[in-house]
């Protein structure tokens, strides 16, 4: 498919910097992160530098191939149902570029200054800013603007995992000091020397395998965004895969015909929901006015009817693709408000609808895949410098050992690619950084709390300062469009 045939020059100019601006942000996440992914290998001279981060680069890159979708769906719907129904129009783009703007410059703000800061909270604390500058701006409840079931659930896989990093970490390492006796393993890097064999192996493989969950789970947000360009400048070709199996469309159009009566059988308790203020109405000037339990019924009643046109979704005109998708978003969004305060059969029901509604819309071309993996893996071969003196020399009061660098590196390796598996974002830095300050104080070699406050401020103000920029930056583009 030519992406720019057929498109006049605006919408090429568009399209082209947004593009840009996306795979921008995956490249400074690239040289953002990579440190931490080949920190220990560089700083245990386990590789030389230039061979861990071109290795580190390629890593990323296939990483990003393996990875699916899930995380990159995850992050999108922190975003309230009524921006992602209008991510097709002017005030959409801007979200879009609040996100990637506010997050590319504090990704590169913290680089500069040489903190192990997190990709992920940069961007997690744009949408939140975002989400909730947009409530303001429309007039809505402060809160409403935030997916917050979503939210939680992100924010809590954020808050846990480098703390698994730091006890898992630490434990390993005092395994590792029970188990193998050479001294020289337990001891930082003399000179150049490399480590013994056996180490070196575990010290490059695990760093490559933390390379490659890093590209698998931090790809996915790139890809993300990348999707939500696409579908709001092009919607007529991205709104939904067209490539979608006929018996996956048959079976969304089943799900929305059994909508209705669901609702209709749990009409009293809906009404109840809307009277406590559970569930609130959308605004009737609003792109997602047909969201929300009640309009889902209008929402589902429209889907049978456009999906009983065609028997694929390539066969929709491209002028009705974003309406299916509009109608998809809603019944998805319904569903999840639902299942909140349904029994345990009916919401293992509700949750089997929502993963075949979400079929048609959560899917990304094999050439975003493409771009995302080169930006980062190219991101991945610049500016490594900064963060490993870091992460080697000011975390604990000794050098980095062999035996703690293995440790970290094998427990973030096995957090991240788990997150991954789960569908949830983690940070890389967090993981990995809490993973060696475990292995500092398992070893009671001391922690350098200079750098540990450091480390922290960046951990706490990056989600505020990233959702102050992306709040301000939303405000000033939606003004300008």
């Amino acid at each position: 498919m030519h992406i720019f045939s057929g498109l006049d020059s605006h919408t090429i100019l568009l399209l082209v910097a947004s593009l840009g601006i996306a795979l921008s942000f995956e490249f400074v996440n690239g040289f953002h992160d990579t440190a931490n992914a080949v920190a220990t290998v560089i700083y245990t001279k386990s590789l030389r530098a230039r061979t861990a981060v071109v290795l580190s680069g390629l890593c990323n890159f296939v990483g990003v191939h393996l990875g699916g979708i899930a995380v990159a769906y995850s992050i999108v719907h922190l975003l309230p149902v009524d921006l992602l129904v209008s991510v097709n129009t002017n005030l959409g783009l801007s979200m879009v570029f609040s996100l990637l703007v506010s997050a590319i410059l504090w990704n590169f703000g913290t680089w500069y200054l040489g903190l192990p800061a997190s990709s992920s909270h940069t961007l997690i604390g744009a949408i939140l800013g975002v989400g909730l500058a947009n409530a303001v701006r429309e007039g809505m409840p402060f809160g409403s603007g935030v997916n917050w079931h979503k939210a939680v659930e992100v924010g809590l896989s954020l808050l846990i995992s480098p703390v698994m990093g730091f006890v898992l970490a630490g434990g390993l390492l005092l395994l590792l000091r029970r188990y193998l006796k050479n001294k020289t393993l337990h001891e930082p890097p003399r000179g150049d020397a490399p480590p013994p064999f056996g180490m070196r192996l575990a010290l490059i493989v695990s760093g490559l395998g933390v390379s490659l969950a890093h590209g698998s789970n931090d790809g996915q947000k790139g890809v993300g965004l990348i999707m939500l360009i696409l579908i709001g400048i092009l919607p007529g070709v991205y709104a939904l895969d067209v490539d979608t199996p006929s018996r996956d469309v048959l079976a969304v159009r089943e799900v929305a015909a059994q909508f209705t009566d669901y609702f209709n059988a749990h009409r009293l308790e809906i009404e109840k929901a809307y009277a406590s203020g559970k569930y609130r109405e959308p605004a009737q000037n609003s792109p997602a006015a047909s969201c929300g339990p009640r309009g889902a019924v209008t929402a589902a009643e429209a889907l049978q009817v456009s999906l009983a046109q065609a028997d694929t979704l390539a066969a929709l005109p491209a002028a009705d693709r974003w309406n299916v998708r509009t109608n998809i978003l809603c019944l998805d969004d319904a569903a999840r408000l639902m299942a909140e305060d349904a029994s345990p059969e009916q919401r293992e029901k509700l949750r089997q609808w929502r993963e075949i509604l979400r079929r048609p819309t959560e899917y990304a071309p094999d050439w975003v895949l493409l771009a995302v993996s080169m930006a980062l893996g190219t991101g991945t071969m610049v500016g490594w410098k900064r963060i490993v003196v870091t992460i080697g020399e000011k975390i604990g009061k000794t050098k980095l050992s062999y035996a703690q660098g293995a440790a970290a590196q094998v427990v973030a390796m096995a957090t991240i690619g788990l997150a991954d598996g789960m569908g949830l974002p983690v940070s890389t830095t967090h993981v990995l950084s809490s993973g060696v300050a475990g292995t500092m104080a398992a070893g009671k070699s001391g922690l350098q709390m200079s750098t540990l406050r450091s480390i922290a401020m960046a951990w706490v103000f990056t989600l505020p300062a990233a959702m102050f920029l992306g709040a301000g930056l939303f405000f000033l583009f939606a003004m300008l469009a």
